[in-house]
């Protein structure tokens, strides 16, 4: 029986002054699935991210999740429909510990009014623990975010993500200046977490997409040019044209 699709878009195009940084594409993501999406620079990968998260709005087609049109939604109402994305630059509170970055990330749907009026609850802080050991850092909840390295902070903001518990989690080059030990634990938290949910991860890395993708997407010029296993995409003649460098 075939998977159903958590998001779907079709026709997507966007153009900044006549450029179109994403041009007609269609891209389907299965429910819970590991979905890699790669490309040279210019490829339209990121800009697809914003559109699907709502930072950018696309000229024309449409986005849908889990069957709902959200092409025309602001950043906060996807994000409370339970679509998480990280970027590039990992964005935690250096001065707070790790226990109270994904504290405070469980506050930010309540508003100000809420965090106002916040009481720290057995339940909460059980599902920061929880959290915490899964992104590796368990052992580190008193330490403040500015003394983590790099790796750690983008593992701690995947968490703060996860504390909203979202079904489709959106990641920009996650791995971008880790160590090889940091890849693979990062790749080993990736499957993890991907189990009961579905996440696309924007990557340059191909040795780390072989570590987790279970499907690859192939962007060039704003287009979809070759879909499949990462195995099945390497060997497409285009794609060594145009990104391995054939």
């Amino acid at each position: 029986m075939p998977k159903k699709f958590v998001l779907q878009v079709e026709d997507l195009t966007v153009a900044f002054d006549g450029f179109k940084a994403v041009d007609g594409l269609n891209f389907y993501l299965e429910s819970d699935a590991l979905h890699c999406v790669i490309g040279p620079n210019g490829a339209g990968k990121t800009t697809l991210l914003d559109m699907i998260c709502g930072k950018t709005k696309p000229t024309s087609g449409k986005i849908y999740f889990k069957n709902t049109d959200i092409t025309d939604l602001m950043e906060y109402q996807i994000t409370r429909m339970g679509i998480g994305r990280k970027f590039q630059t990992p964005s935690v509170y250096d001065q707070l510990t790790v226990f109270e970055n994904l504290e405070i990330s469980n506050l930010n749907p309540q508003g100000v009014l809420g965090s106002l009026f916040f009481k720290r609850t057995d339940l909460i802080t059980q599902k920061v623990r929880e959290v915490a050991n899964k992104i590796f850092l368990g052992d580190h909840l008193d330490d403040t975010a500015a003394i983590l390295s790099h790796g750690q902070k983008q593992w701690l903001e995947i968490g703060m993500l996860l504390m909203h518990d979202p079904e489709l989690i959106l990641l920009d080059e996650p791995v971008a200046g880790m160590s090889a030990k940091e890849r693979e634990k990062t790749a080993e938290l990736l499957n993890k977490i991907s189990q009961g949910r579905s996440i696309i991860v924007i990557e340059h890395d191909m040795a780390f997409v072989k570590m987790v993708a279970k499907k690859v997407t192939v962007l060039h010029q704003g287009k979809l040019l070759a879909e499949g296993t990462l195995e099945k995409v390497q060997e497409d003649e285009q794609v060594k044209q145009v990104y391995l460098g054939h």
